[in-house]
């Protein structure tokens, strides 16, 4: 079974507290979300396997730690995942990137994918679903079944916010995603917006409406 990490490091904390502000202007906001995404990079990586390694220091042979060299694939959900891989790449500038596009076709109700784009080698990869919202949990399901169709069998979701409707969504379809989200907030409003939220990120990122 997947696990849900609430990851409340107090600079996560306090820097969202600035991206739900409905004052945070678009450049501000951008940033903001760009500091958290590699703060959580920090978090979500902590169990990255090491290998011991032997090096010269100015004073002595000595041995230490290096990264066991595991792979690594970031794939955000268009667009407003986006928002968010810049702060992830750079802690983990080796990572193979993938995109992730999907609409619900209005008279279905079904995934339509009108953009995908993945490493060639993504079965070997360990993948980072990224969203800065997890609402209905929808998209994420989508985007993570779309992954699996291709040969992905290690997966992790990213989210800033993320409502307890989405998460048992994603829990209940896809048990073996671990979740990490930097805020459980409280539930979804009639129009399914998260609350408190902090609005529509795409539309806050990039000064659209």
């Amino acid at each position: 079974m997947g696990k849900v990490l609430v990851l409340d490091h107090p600079l996560i904390q306090h820097k969202l507290t600035y991206i739900r502000d409905k004052n945070t202007g678009t450049k501000e906001f951008r940033e903001l979300v760009d500091e958290v995404a590699m703060l959580m990079a920090f978090e979500i990586t902590r169990d990255l396997p090491l290998l011991d390694k032997k090096i010269d220091t100015p004073v002595m042979e000595t041995e230490t730690k290096v990264l066991a060299g595991k792979k690594i694939g970031l794939i955000p959900i268009l667009r407003a995942g986006l928002g968010m891989l810049d702060g992830m790449l750079k802690l983990i500038p080796a990572a193979r990137v993938g995109h992730v596009g999907l609409y619900r076709d209005p008279k279905t109700l079904q995934p339509v994918e009108y953009y995908v784009k993945l490493p060639s080698d993504i079965e070997e990869r360990e993948l980072i679903v990224i969203d800065p919202m997890l609402a209905t949990g929808g998209s994420a399901c989508d985007a993570i079944q779309a992954l699996k169709k291709r040969g992905a069998k290690q997966i992790r979701f990213m989210c800033l916010i993320a409502a307890p409707e989405g998460v048992e969504k994603l829990k209940e379809e896809h048990p073996d995603v671990d979740i990490y989200i930097a805020a459980l907030d409280e539930k979804l409003d009639e129009d399914a917006y998260i609350i408190p939220g902090l609005g529509d990120a795409g539309d806050r990122l990039y000064g659209t409406k």
